[in-house]
């Protein structure tokens, strides 16, 4: 049972009180050293690479499991069904990163930005995100079952039909974007803030969202999946 909810009454988040209610969320704190131009092609398998700048490359189809990524940017890098299987980033920022299917199934995001990312269709199923950055863009289709994610914020992006089932979330805030269509079955929340999201649009696990904090005004639009959730009929 889903259900949607507006933008909520924000005008207490100034008041320390009122954000006294959620634990704080670490972000990350990147600072890149003076990056060296990747000059080679694709990526290798368990590859290492610290300090590298990849400048619009093109890594389409490309296949790297297991590479580690320390100090690095991917800056308007094509990621067309590119294999990051296990893959690590540290102390890394991707900035307008594109593309479709890629593939991020267990890796490891550590002190990471992505900012105006357009991706469809990401598999991070069993990834693990610590104190990272989602800004700006649109990803599809976000692919989240059984995750970790601990000391993430996702702001000012659309995500449609992102799932995460089964992940486990602490210490997360959606902070004035959009969720189109989300899946929260068998999620487990701890100081999840969604109170400023924009749209709040779930299409499963309504009834998961115990450890989330939502404003008054989404707790009305929520009401109805709520109500049914327990069997309660509502009517005039």
């Amino acid at each position: 049972m889903g259900g949607m909810a507006g933008r909520g009454n924000t005008g207490g988040r100034g008041g320390r009180g009122a954000k006294d209610t959620v634990a704080e969320v670490r972000r990350p704190e990147v600072r890149l050293p003076p990056l060296v131009a990747y000059e080679g092609e694709g990526l290798e398998a368990d590859g290492d690479y610290d300090g590298v700048c990849f400048e619009e490359t093109d890594l389409a189809d490309a296949s790297g499991p297991g590479a580690r990524f320390m100090d690095c940017e991917l800056r308007g890098c094509a990621l067309d069904r590119t294999e990051l299987v296990r893959a690590r980033f540290i102390d890394s920022v991707l900035t307008g990163v594109r593309g479709v299917g890629t593939d991020l199934a267990g890796a490891s995001l550590r002190d990471v930005e992505v900012v105006d990312a357009r991706l469809g269709g990401v598999q991070l199923h069993g990834a693990v995100l610590e104190r990272v950055l989602i800004r700006g863009g649109k990803i599809d289709y976000l692919n989240l079952r059984k995750a970790r994610l601990k000391d993430v914020v996702f702001e000012g992006c659309v995500l449609s039909e992102p799932d995460f089932g089964d992940a486990q979330l602490v210490r997360v805030e959606f902070r004035d974007c959009v969720l189109k269509r989300a899946d929260f079955s068998a999620v487990r929340m701890e100081s999840v803030d969604l109170r400023t999201v924009a749209e709040l649009d779930i299409a499963r696990g309504v009834e998961r969202l115990a450890g989330a904090v939502i404003s008054p005004s989404q707790l009305m639009e929520l009401a109805p999946a709520f109500a049914a959730q327990i069997g309660v009929r509502v009517e005039a």
